[in-house]
């Protein structure tokens, strides 16, 4: 099983994925944009977006555990590429489209911003999270908002992933 963390910037995916997966006794998979972008010092162009969904796809295929915690998935570059630069790449689109996930949890930016070097729009997460709420509508992926306090989130998602383990 795979189990996706999603959402806009700083708003607990890798706290939640990283404590989930410790939980449930799961392989945890980090952003691969975080390492990609950390040697690249930040600093990234549009064409770069391929490369880091190309790498971000790679770890969500792996099948070498039977469950599996993603700290990202392909959504968030989709997003990202079509909010920071009104364009998607056909690569992208193709790798969202493929990849399989069993449930995605979108978490809420109702959490305090928490800055970081690599993080760029503090003042949009509300707008970024309406966008990745309509796009796992309309993907029709399963999914489950998490939000509240971090014990709220833990509770929430090992309720909804104890009941597909099922």
């Amino acid at each position: 099983m795979k189990i996706a963390f999603t959402g806009p910037e700083s708003s607990g995916k890798t706290t939640l994925a990283k404590e989930i997966a410790k939980k449930i006794n799961a392989q945890y998979y980090p952003e691969f944009s975080r390492e990609y972008l950390t040697k690249r010092k930040g600093i990234y162009t549009k064409e770069n977006l391929d490369e880091i969904a190309l790498g971000q796809f790679e770890l969500i295929n792996q099948n070498d555990y039977d469950l599996q915690v993603y700290d990202t998935e392909m959504l968030v570059i989709q997003i990202w590429s079509e909010f920071k630069y009104n364009t998607c790449s056909k690569t992208i689109s193709e790798l969202t489209e493929k990849q399989e996930i069993d449930h995605f949890f979108l978490c809420s930016p109702d959490i305090p911003y928490e800055e970081d070097p690599l993080r760029e729009c503090p003042e949009q997460r509300d707008e970024l999270f309406e966008i990745y709420l309509n796009k796992l509508k309309n993907h029709k992926v399963p999914f489950t908002i998490v939000k509240g306090t971090h014990s709220e989130r833990m509770e929430k998602s090992l309720e909804i992933i104890l009941n597909l383990l099922k």
